[in-house]
């Protein structure tokens, strides 16, 4: 399956526009996460605990996206874009949304 952000797929041609699919993901960050990213904000530095969350998240709504188009009958997504939401009281909710639209590309 390809993804991209442009608008078609360099050296094929799209021959069929199968519709918008959409791959959700909400995952909720636990207390240890916070802790280790609370002692980076005071001591500086890259948060690894929430950075691999943002990566697996990422990945998994990518991988719904594609799942939900291959269903369709496609062999792309094109025009993917990827938003990103922080949810819940105490914002410790991250929801990752993937997009585009599915197409059949020869």
């Amino acid at each position: 399956m390809i993804s991209t952000t442009t608008n078609s797929v360099e050296g094929k041609k799209i021959v069929e526009y199968k519709g918008i699919v959409f791959g959700e993901v909400v995952s909720g960050v636990d207390f240890i996460k916070d802790f280790t990213a609370g002692l980076s904000n005071i001591f500086g530095g890259r948060s690894k605990s929430y950075e691999g969350e943002l990566i697996e998240a990422r990945e998994s709504a990518i991988k719904e996206m594609e799942h939900r188009a291959l269903q369709l009958g496609a062999n792309a997504v094109v025009g993917v874009d990827i938003d990103y939401e922080v949810l819940g009281q105490g914002g410790n909710m991250l929801m990752v949304t993937a997009s585009g639209t599915a197409v059949v590309a020869e």
